[in-house]
């Protein structure tokens, strides 16, 4: 090569990475996605099943633009500092050009600050705050937002059930119940509800007797906790115990195959919202008895929509990738932001303008001891 290419060439590679693009991988080397998902600590559950969501989609399309995918996968430990610490590995040292993750909106937060520095895409699995996504122009996510979360089961408590009073009882060291909390609450008091009180604890807690007899003396129709699955089936039986006649309601963090072992008989009659998806529902989507049909044939358990919400996050960057005709990040972000009606195994999925899916919510009921999708609702 002469001298004065050499030259240019060189002087082009610096100048992109002094603007910190990363340069597209070459062709026929492998397209890297990097995964980072909570596989220990509090959110673990959650966090296994969507990367089993991840890695069935891979099996199903391991390959896009005639390159594999490979997926490099880290735990972030359902901890804030380590999910910030993975998505710089999997950017800095592994080149990856998109990333998937994470469950959590905490440790969405987290990780997001990271991949928007790097102008390297991401896509949410599970984090439903808005915060996840606001002000950022490189990361999107897979699901719907807490607002509207909140909203729905504010109007589904208020208008299908008929209750007109209502309590909250929240984690307030957890961003995801903290901002449900706030947007049920918004919700019940402007359809015309009455919220008669918002009572607190922190992550960990294992006795909930004085929030719970405070509660009971208050007489709400329905109490509001957007808790995770093993504190929510911890206040459920404790509520029992103690004879509270009211519903008790939860949000997407419930949906665990585990919270109804958990709960027993206490989980009767126990409400939350979800996405759009489950093994049982009735009039299932081609791609959502796919979807069904592959998780049962290549890991024999039973499923819940995080499964789903993996899988469909990385078929929805596969699409973007194929869709840009090119594994450069900034050209994956602008067809992300493009996805319209992408059909998935939670419905047509679209990506509003800021960067989260449009879908509907579902509503889980336990009932003799299962879980029974009953429906979806649209918030008002």
């Amino acid at each position: 090569m002469k001298a004065g290419k050499l030259l240019a060439l060189l002087g082009a590679v610096a100048l992109s990475l002094s603007f910190g693009v990363q340069p597209a991988q070459a062709a026929g080397d492998p397209i890297k996605i990097g995964v980072y998902l909570p596989l220990t600590g509090q959110n673990a559950f959650g966090g296994q099943l969507e990367l089993e969501g991840v890695q069935l989609a891979q099996k199903e399309m391991p390959e896009v633009l005639g390159r594999p995918v490979e997926l490099v996968v880290v735990d972030n430990k359902s901890d804030k500092v380590e999910a910030a610490n993975a998505v710089k590995r999997l950017i800095e040292r592994d080149k990856c050009v998109a990333l998937i993750g994470t469950y959590g909106s905490s440790l969405a937060m987290a990780g997001a600050e990271v991949a928007e520095k790097a102008k390297v895409p991401g896509v949410g699995t599970s984090c439903t705050n808005p915060l996840v996504t606001q002000g950022k122009k490189y990361y999107f996510r897979a699901c719907f937002i807490d607002p509207y979360q909140g909203a729905a089961a504010a109007t589904y408590a208020f208008e299908k059930l008929g209750f007109k009073k209502a309590a909250v009882l929240m984690d307030m060291t957890n961003d995801y119940a903290v901002g449900l909390s706030s947007f049920f609450t918004r919700s019940f008091k402007k359809l015309g509800g009455e919220v008669v009180a918002t009572l607190k604890y922190s992550s960990g807690d294992q006795d909930f007797t004085a929030q719970l007899t405070e509660l009971i003396a208050k007489k709400p129709d329905i109490v509001f906790m957007p808790s995770y699955f093993a504190e929510g089936a911890i206040i459920m039986k404790q509520a029992r115990e103690l004879g509270a006649a009211f519903r008790l309601m939860g949000a997407d963090a419930m949906d665990n195959p585990d919270t109804v072992k958990l709960a027993g008989k206490a989980a009767e009659g126990f409400l939350h919202t979800t996405f759009p998806y489950d093994p049982t529902m009735a009039n299932m989507s081609a791609e959502a008895k796919r979807f069904t049909d592959a998780w049962n044939a290549a890991y024999k358990k039973e499923t819940n929509v995080n499964g789903a919400l993996g899988y469909n996050t990385y078929f929805l960057i596969v699409d973007a990738i194929k869709r840009a005709n090119s594994d450069a990040p900034a050209a994956i972000t602008k067809a992300l932001a493009e996805t319209k009606d992408l059909p998935t195994a939670l419905g047509k999925l679209s990506i509003n303008a800021t960067h989260d899916a449009e879908m509907p919510v579902g509503i889980i009921e336990y009932k003799d001891g299962k879980r029974v999708y009953v429906g979806e609702v649209t918030p008002k």
